[in-house]
């Protein structure tokens, strides 16, 4: 009960309440940046709105949270319930239900870093989808006349990537897609061109990487759009990002991992040298089996006069000496036939290893035609009055079939 002496004490409404004891903690600096470590429990993800609201919980006591969307947009990490994190924020009230709560603005694991959560956490997921599984990958032409390199134009992955193609396999063709390979806009960058090479069929092989660097600077190849791209591509993939001990999600989609971009390169492509010493190997293999041959044919003759000469007449030996001639020019004569043969087969390997240099192919020009969107390999894909396109080195020609 007041007492007379004292005056009416002023009587005000909830939200009066409300607002003043907000005022106070908003005017609070203690209260306007704290960082609080924390369980979190009580997770809704509302995906329409993208706020994030939980309550954060250790042995003794809970508080109630909220991280709006544009806070939650950044965040590289799913947050779950169970998880401990370290989070900062501002501490206020929310003037509808007079409740305080705590209003997050950055949130990190605790304990593990936010990459390397997110790194593990992306994994898991496209390893549970059958992303990483080693019967959906595709095998790595042997002779590829087209290399896609997408990095950075800039870097040295680039100029060691073109040295080593050039150097093991002269012939092959370089196309490069120039992307940023860190920053916000890198990922997007990487998936449109493993989808642009893709779709065009620019190449037969892509290598897709950069050099080495920290988590950050590699996190552009942990994109999970990427790693759908590459999944989705029809074309053999080769990641080439980092150094050997680095492993990005890139790595485990491709077709093929290599522990440099160096490596990709001699992956990518045979070696000239090799080539032509297997080539040398079969001729001088080709060699020996006709003078075998020769050899095994001339003991059969050498036998077969002795038998004669052994056991007939004079005038049959004469006779069969006379047909053995016969025999054996006839025999020569295949021989020599299949000697020519072998050797029209080994000037063609030499020719078309000849054809394989660049300058040889620069020279000569070469182009496809298509019909349809679709390569012509065959007259028999062609009729009369179809209009084909011509590819050239520096554009398309359209003609008309005027006969087969």
């Amino acid at each position: 009960m007041i007492s007379p002496q004292f005056n009416t004490p002023k009587v005000i409404s909830v939200s009066q309440l409300n607002f003043y004891i907000k005022s106070l903690l908003d005017n609070d600096m203690n209260l306007n940046a704290v960082f609080i470590t924390g369980e979190i429990s009580n997770l809704t993800d509302h995906y329409k709105s993208g706020h994030i609201y939980l309550s954060l919980k250790d042995d003794k006591s809970v508080i109630k949270a909220v991280m709006f969307s544009g806070n939650a947009k950044r965040l590289r990490f799913t947050p779950e319930n169970g998880m401990k994190v370290l989070v900062c924020g501002r501490v206020a009230v929310y003037e509808p239900t007079g409740q305080y709560q705590l209003y997050i603005e950055e949130m990190q694991p605790a304990g593990m870093g936010e990459l390397s959560l997110a790194y593990e956490q992306l994994k898991t997921k496209l390893e549970k989808l059958g992303m990483f599984d080693k019967s959906r990958k595709k095998p790595i032409p042997k002779f590829p006349k087209t290399v896609g390199v997408i990095t950075s134009p800039t870097g040295a992955a680039i100029q060691d990537i073109k040295n080593i193609l050039t150097r093991r396999f002269p012939c092959v063709n370089i196309v490069i897609a120039p992307v940023l390979v860190q920053g916000e806009s890198a990922p997007q960058q990487l998936v449109d061109a493993v989808n642009k090479m893709d779709f065009y069929n620019i190449a037969d092989v892509i290598i897709i990487g950069r050099g080495g660097g920290s988590i950050e600077d590699l996190w552009a190849f942990n994109s999970e759009e990427l790693a759908f791209a590459i999944y989705n591509c029809n074309t053999p993939v080769i990641s080439a990002v980092g150094h050997e001990t680095d492993f990005t999600i890139c790595d485990f989609v491709s077709d093929l991992r290599a522990p440099t971009p160096s490596a990709a390169a001699e992956l990518a492509v045979p070696d000239k040298n090799e080539l032509i010493a297997y080539y040398n190997s079969q001729r001088q293999y080709i060699y020996s089996m006709i003078d075998s041959k020769l050899q095994s044919h001339y003991r059969e003759l050498k036998a077969i006069q002795s038998e004669i000469n052994a056991n007939s007449p004079v005038t049959q030996i004469n006779n069969y000496y006379s047909n053995l001639k016969v025999f054996k020019e006839k025999v020569l004569t295949e021989l020599k036939f299949d000697f020519e043969k072998n050797a029209q087969k080994i000037n063609s390997l030499a020719n078309q290893l000849e054809a394989l240099n660049p300058v040889s192919v620069l020279k000569r020009g070469y182009s496809f035609s298509e019909k349809d969107g679709k390569v012509l390999t065959s007259v028999k894909q062609v009729k009369t009055d179809d209009v084909i396109n011509i590819n050239l080195s520096d554009g398309k020609i359209s003609a008309k079939v005027l006969g087969e």
